[in-house]
């Protein structure tokens, strides 16, 4: 139990850890809209990978080998929201720069909670949808799975694999959503704003980056 709870807790810092577009996001919404937020976006980028690596312990090779065929429209599709939502972080932040947006309204921390909740669930769906578009991470995962022997160590093997997995994404993204409310907290509005465009810049080059990988 102990040694396939690990192999996914590893499995699942390889995947989140390395720096990408979504690493990106989560930080950037975090900056801009607070812990709460980027929790949320937290949560749905790890989710995706948690499902991600229960389909690779659940159909191993057959559910990657039928989801490999998808790998280009997803990942142009990929392109396609990155650089949409890099255009209106730019848009955002320019405004924030000029001081126009520079607080929340007033009257937000009176918001009952019901509405207060829909912005959460909309992020966690944003992040799950994003994060979903890069099927290669369940081919990842079922290389993975096929290779280690660990996971043939009894009935509980897998699904401690796959929480593992998820266990590891939620703990580095929630790390990442930190590091960026610390920055809405403690930097001023206007140093906020042109972090922001800096961030929304690493994503159009991660975009262009995935799209010359595509041609």
């Amino acid at each position: 139990m102990i040694g396939p709870l690990l192999a996914g807790a590893a499995a699942g810092y390889a995947v989140a850890i390395p720096v990408g577009a979504i690493a990106v996001l989560v930080v950037e919404t975090a900056l801009r809209r607070g812990f709460r937020l980027g929790a949320a976006a937290a949560a749905g980028a790890a989710t995706a990978d948690g499902l991600y690596a229960t389909l690779a312990v659940v159909g191993g090779s057959a559910v990657a080998a039928a989801l490999t065929p998808w790998t280009v429209p997803l990942r142009a599709a990929a392109v396609v929201v990155l650089l949409v939502i890099a255009v209106r972080g730019f848009r955002a932040a320019r405004t924030r720069a000029v001081g126009a947006a520079a607080q929340e309204p007033p009257g937000l921390a009176l918001e009952a909670p019901a509405s207060r909740a829909r912005p959460v669930v909309t992020m966690y769906l944003r992040f799950l949808g994003l994060t979903s578009l890069n099927p290669m991470t369940v081919v990842y995962f079922a290389a993975l799975v096929l290779a280690l022997p660990v996971l043939g160590g009894g009935p509980l093997a897998r699904p401690a694999f796959a929480i593992g997995a998820f266990g590891a994404s939620l703990s580095w993204q929630l790390l990442l959503a930190a590091a960026g409310s610390l920055a809405h907290r403690r930097l001023p509005p206007q140093f906020q704003a042109w972090l922001s465009i800096v961030g929304n810049g690493m994503i159009v080059a991660f975009a262009l980056l995935i799209a010359i990988d595509l041609l």
